[in-house]
This record gives C-alpha cells, sequence and structure tokens, in this order.
C-alpha cells in the first residue's frame, strides 16, 4: 500500500557521472559513519580454514543432510539441529536491494524513503564484511562477491542509484547469486509472494542461507488515514478511492500481520531469518540485527 503524495556505455558513464556528482560520496561516508558508530570493532564473522571449530547450532532446513545432525542436541527438544563449524560460516554474501517504485515511498518529506533505508543498510553491512576480509557483492552477474576496498566502491556505486524499475516491484533473480552463499534480500514484500517462494526454492536447493529484510515506512503500519483518500502505487498503474478510510483500517492492519506472517513461515521453512524493520526507527538497530544474524559478533 502507497499513498500519491545495465551495463553500457550510457549505464558506465551515468554511474562515473554519480560519483563524480557526489551520489557515490554521500552513500558511502554514510555507510561508514554507521558501521562505525555500530560496529567500531568488527571484524566479520568468525571462521577457521580446516573447520574444526564448533561455530552454532541451527535448526535443520531443507536440503541439509541427515548425517550433519546433532543427536545430543537435538535429543533436548523437538526439533532437529545440525552443528556448523566456524569455516561453514564464512560463506560469500550476496545482497539484493528491490529497486521497485514502491521502494521509493515515504510518508513524510521529512523521513527517508525506504528504497534509501534499505540501499544504506545493504552498503554499511557491506562495509562491515568486507573489513573483515569476507567476500560480498550483489546478486547480479557482474557484481559477484568479491574482497577488498575497491568492492566497496563499486557496490556503492551500484547502490548510489536511485531505484529504476517501473514495476511496483523488482525481480528476484538468485541465479547470479554463488551456491552454498549467504544472500540478504531488502523490499517491502508487499507485491506478489510467488516470486519470493520461487526465490526461496532455488535457494534451498543451491544450499544457501539468508535473510528476508521487510523495510516499511510507519504510515504503512499504522493506516492513519481518515474521511475521503486516494491511494495510488507508486508506478501510478494502480488507483483506489475511497470516502471512508478509517473503515478499511482494522482489515489493513490484520492482512499487513497476516503478510509479516506468512514471511516468517517462508523464511523458517527455509532455514532463513526474516526480519522487519521501519523508516523512523535508527538504522543502527537494523545494522545490529543483521550483523548478528549473518553470524557476527559473539552470541
Amino acid at each position: 500500500m502507497s499513498q500519491s503524495s545495465a551495463s553500457g556505455g550510457s549505464a558506465g558513464l551515468r554511474r562515473a557521472g554519480e560519483a563524480l556528482s557526489g551520489a557515490l560520496p554521500a552513500l558511502l561516508v554514510s555507510a561508514e559513519h554507521l558501521t562505525a558508530s555500530v560496529l567500531p570493532g568488527a571484524h566479520g564473522r568468525r571462521r577457521s580454514g580446516p573447520g574444526s571449530e564448533f561455530w552454532q547450532f541451527r535448526p535443520i532446513g531443507p536440503g541439509d543432510e541427515a548425517s550433519r545432525i546433532d543427536w545430543r542436541r537435538s535429543g533436548r527438544g523437538d526439533d532437529l539441529y545440525l552443528r556448523e563449524s566456524e569455516w561453514q560460516a564464512a560463506r560469500p554474501v550476496s545482497l539484493w536491494v528491490d529497486g521497485g517504485a514502491a521502494m521509493t515511498f515515504t510518508g513524510d518529506k521529512a523521513r527517508e524513503t525506504k528504497s534509501y533505508r534499505a540501499r544504506l543498510l545493504a552498503m554499511a553491512l557491506a562495509l562491515v564484511l568486507l573489513r573483515g576480509g569476507e567476500r560480498v557483492g550483489l546478486a547480479e552477474a557482474d557484481m559477484t562477491p568479491r574482497a577488498g576496498r575497491a568492492q566497496a566502491n563499486r557496490l556503492a556505486v551500484a547502490l548510489a542509484e536511485e531505484p529504476g524499475v517501473a514495476g511496483e516491484h523488482g525481480a528476484i533473480d538468485l541465479h547470479a547469486a554463488p551456491t552454498g552463499g549467504h544472500v540478504v534480500l531488502f523490499s517491502d514484500f508487499l507485491g506478489e509472494l510467488a516470486p519470493i517462494e520461487s526465490a526461496l526454492a532455488l535457494a534451498a536447493a543451491r544450499s544457501m542461507r539468508g535473510i528476508l529484510v521487510q523495510v516499511l515506512d510507519p504510515v504503512e503500519e499504522a493506516f492513519p488515514y481518515d474521511g475521503r483518500t486516494r491511494f495510488e502505487s507508486m508506478s501510478g498503474h494502480m488507483s483506489f478511492e475511497t470516502l471512508r478510510a478509517s473503515d478499511l483500517r482494522a482489515q489493513y492492519r490484520d492482512k499487513l500481520a497476516a503478510r509479516k506472517d506468512r514471511l516468517a513461515a517462508m523464511a523458517r521453512q527455509s532455514g532463513w531469518h526474516a526480519t522487519t524493520l521501519h523508516t523512523d526507527r535508527s538504522a543502527a538497530e537494523g545494522l545490529l540485527w543483521l550483523y548478528q544474524a549473518l553470524g557476527g559478533g559473539q552470541k
């Protein structure tokens, strides 16, 4: 719900121009400030080359082998758990940020858009992982996970661009993401569920683990509308007008709660995490949660 209020020579030239004009430094500086304030001593996720060190127990998921079940830990309850070593946790990380028009929404001109918050968090998460010597990239063929400062600059150039997809939501495509890696998807996830289900099915088949990060504006939670109200999609392809918007509030909130529950269930079934972050809350909270969910720091 929202209320109205490539590649090639030309693409490369545009990106270079944006970098020179300050779009790249602005995002990079903001992300660096965020990581420094939240995780100043972070050095990436723990890992050991031979994989002999215990890292964590995690619930068994689709595609996991029964031979990896830790029966002593599983015997404490009804769920089955796997024992993971540190080297298994250090997987390459692929980021995907929804470039659809819906992400350009904000309920207040003084508040950042969902797109900016998602791109800021993605860039900050990439920085803290890259500083730990890990490989990070985008879920795109020409931006596969790499390590190093140069990769941070490449990511900043790509993430500095405003959404350019004509439709409400971008298409999730994980075919370019490395098998066995981690994936972090940023979107409002208010569109069709089928593409998300397909992406998770592909991820499970390729032993990927990941996080669904739902980014919402607070008005999308509260639905503070009364009286005659006209709603329009950010792409302009859909519109709806009502004379009594307040009558829709309870139904809308119920549907949003059901959507969140469904996303959480889909993530859980795939061995993923899911969370909802809001643009009026501190970005630092979101970054810390994401870092910990990927296995960073001491848990």
